[in-house]
């Protein structure tokens, strides 16, 4: 595992294919703000309650001239049926191949009752205009965290 950025930092370039088909890349909110959040897996309780929490805020996103991008492992056909069975509006890409979890450090060794796995920490990384990082949330804990990061990129 990588390093995970810290705020200043330039942010670790990207692009993944995304839910509806295409790709998305850093280069694309270039002048504007970026939320990119990373989440486990799609689909279960957590990260369905911070994905819907994210598309229940993403027109004062929007106000806030910042796009939201969640990323997991899961592959495309399954972030579609995600996207679909939730309603969500937002974007969410695929990094199956895990080489932009491994440059944001979140794909990390994780354990469950005794078993040790590879997986996905749950970080979410404000990217400025200028391609920077603004701020790094790690580990988050879902409850109330939307509105946590609305709140900076609204003050940023």
């Amino acid at each position: 595992m990588t390093s995970t950025p810290k705020a200043g930092d330039k942010a670790p370039d990207f692009k993944l294919p995304h839910d509806g088909g295409g790709e998305v890349r850093l280069s694309d909110f270039k002048g504007r703000k970026l939320v990119l959040y990373f989440y486990p897996k799609a689909n279960t309780s957590g990260c369905t309650l911070e994905a819907k929490d994210f598309t229940r805020l993403a027109s004062a996103f929007a106000r806030a001239d910042t796009a939201v991008v969640g990323v997991s492992a899961d592959p495309i056909p399954k972030q579609q049926k995600f996207k679909t069975k939730q309603g969500l509006s937002i974007t969410l890409a695929s990094d199956e191949s895990h080489e932009v979890l491994k440059a944001y450090g979140v794909w990390t060794k994780k354990s469950m009752f005794g078993h040790a796995y590879m997986g996905i920490l749950r970080n979410t990384y404000l990217i400025g205009p200028d391609g920077r990082i603004a701020h790094v949330w790690e580990k988050v804990k879902v409850a109330g965290h939307a509105e946590e990061v609305l709140a900076a990129a609204k003050a940023l």
